[in-house]
């Protein structure tokens, strides 16, 4: 989980990002992104969601010179949303834990499908797919790209249900453990 922002020029830097949380720029997500920046040890042309209009608003914020978007990263593309073939689909649920915002849902056993209007087009998803059900298409006219600070705030929202479900669990082992040592 990353920790929140601490420099006021980091926080600047975030909302300019994306908040696809797609992690193509070699970070854990916008925030850890916005503070490599920050701190001088990355970049401003390393996201490809974002691509030259988020470099260019970079470079004007930073006073540096704009930069072409750095292939290495990826390349800068149409808004695309996440897909699954219903037929193909076998409810393993592996998609669901790397979607930064749920976008996807679903249950195990159960066929998954993806909220287009939540989808920032991370492709997190694709991988974890053991039958290839997911797929990238263009976002629908109908569903706008999400708002960044509803991004954020969705990606906010699930890391602090998983911290949660997390801390929940750990109480529950150490109260199993205090039962059994009894």
């Amino acid at each position: 989980m990353s920790v929140a922002c601490e420099s006021p020029l980091a926080e600047r830097i975030d909302a300019l990002l994306p908040q696809t949380q797609c992690t193509r720029c070699g970070y854990q997500g916008c925030r850890p992104y916005a503070e490599a920046i920050s701190a001088g040890t990355a970049q401003i042309n390393q996201c490809p969601p974002g691509g030259t209009a988020t470099i260019a608003a970079l470079a004007t914020l930073l006073d540096r010179p704009r930069l072409p978007l750095d292939p290495a990263f990826g390349v800068e593309s149409d808004a695309m949303v996440a897909m699954i073939d219903e037929a193909r689909c076998i409810g393993c649920a592996r998609c669901l834990p790397p979607c930064p915002v749920d976008a996807i849902v679903g249950a195990k056993r159960q066929m998954h499908t993806v909220l287009d209007s939540h989808c920032t087009g991370c492709e997190l998803c694709i991988a974890p797919c053991p039958v290839d059900c997911i797929v990238m298409v263009p976002r629908p006219a109908a569903h706008t790209a999400p708002p960044a600070g509803i991004n954020r705030q969705r990606y906010a929202a699930r890391n602090s249900r998983l911290q949660q479900r997390a801390a929940d669990r750990a109480a529950l082992i150490a109260a199993r453990k205090r039962a059994d040592a009894r």
